[in-house]
């Protein structure tokens, strides 16, 4: 039997006169929707004592399935060095769930911004705080959500809890699914090349995630909406040096400091200590210290993937300073380490091994013995 083609649909925007026409009517403008940022940002706004907050966040702008979160382990996740790795996920099936790796294109390593990175540390504490409380009877999974009492979350049970938190709130609705298109559409939004989007959503081609966007990109972009988590684009005026002095062995350790010039433009240079010479410096125009600080970050991480350098740890100093002077400074410490291969000069031949004639003909006498 030969089946009708299947045409998939495009992602649309909640435009205000969309959102006025589903006021009036209930009727949602097609099954798939994204919202702007700014409605994104009055869902988290509204979300924010919610348990489960640190989840919602993560799957607006990291874009993953909610299976792969659901299975997500605390063992790949790395909120110093700034990454989490999708290699499992809990599928459903008549509401069972098995575990399963993902498939090969899926498998992936997500950067995190330091706002993602915090948000799951802040997610490690709360988790702490009720393994104290519920003592013996807390449940032991691994996993990074759970319930309050440790117990690992059903798939279908997160997209049914978040319908339901955006009911409450009163926005236009969208499927938890559609986070995956929110993340895409935010991450295209700030400039991020599409090949970069396929692979941060697990797309199997270029041309699924180029087909999926092509058409929600440019009504997001004609409703001059701007992602609030956007990196900010910044130009490098002095080139990152890190002297032979910060290293010690492998290990260099340096902060990036940044204040604020006048308006929204902001000046960021590394240094090893307050007061010495700076290694490097770059200038963004941005909102507040949160841009400042995740620009830095791609400002080092871009830096070490063309040095042969390991981006080791991350650490948001942005809270040391003064309450009345955050919004005009920003202060994070990096770590990073060098990736060199071993040199040739110290390696000497093992000695006893046999002649080459010696070995060539057993190689030989093996091969005629597997012929017989």
């Amino acid at each position: 039997m030969e089946l009708p083609p299947v045409t998939r649909p495009k992602p649309l925007v909640w435009t205000p006169e969309r959102i006025e026409h589903w006021k009036r009517t209930g009727e949602k403008p097609g099954p798939v929707m994204v919202w702007t940022p700014e409605l994104t940002g009055q869902f988290l706004d509204f979300v924010k004592d919610d348990w489960l907050y640190e989840l919602w966040h993560s799957l607006i702008f990291l874009g993953p399935r909610r299976g792969e979160m659901a299975a997500l382990p605390w063992t790949e996740v790395s909120t110093d060095a700034l990454w989490l790795r999708i290699s499992q996920q809990i599928v459903e099936v008549a509401y069972e769930l098995y575990g399963e790796a993902p498939k090969a294109d899926s498998v992936r390593t997500l950067s995190l911004s330091l706002e993602s990175a915090d948000n799951l540390v802040s997610f490690r504490a709360k988790q702490e705080q009720k393994r104290q409380m519920w003592g013996d009877a807390y449940v032991e999974t691994g996993r990074v959500w759970t319930h309050e009492n440790g117990e690992g979350l059903h798939p279908d049970w997160i997209s049914r809890r978040f319908t339901r938190l955006v009911e409450l709130s009163g926005l236009p609705p969208v499927r938890l699914h559609d986070l995956r298109h929110l993340a895409a559409t935010l991450s295209l939004l700030a400039g991020t090349d599409i090949k970069v989007v396929q692979e941060k959503l697990g797309h199997s081609s270029r041309q699924i995630t180029s087909d999926t966007y092509t058409s929600v990109l440019p009504e997001m972009m004609r409703a001059e909406a701007e992602s609030v988590m956007a990196v900010v684009p910044f130009q490098v005026r002095t080139p990152l040096t890190i002297p032979e002095r910060a290293w010690q062995g492998d290990i260099a350790v340096f902060f990036v400091h940044g204040a604020r010039q006048s308006g929204d433009a902001w000046a960021v240079g590394a240094q090893t200590q307050p007061g010495s010479d700076l290694l490097g410096m770059i200038t963004l125009s941005g909102r507040g210290q949160d841009d400042a600080a995740n620009a830095a970050v791609k400002w080092i991480r871009d830096r070490c993937a063309t040095n042969d350098l390991e981006l080791v740890r991350v650490e948001n100093f942005n809270d040391h300073n003064p309450e009345e002077q955050r919004a005009e400074f920003s202060l994070t410490r990096f770590t990073v380490a060098r990736s060199q291969s071993p040199g040739l000069d110290d390696w000497a031949l093992p000695t006893g091994l046999p002649s080459i004639a010696a070995r060539t003909t057993r190689r030989s006498s093996k091969g005629r013995r597997e012929t017989a």
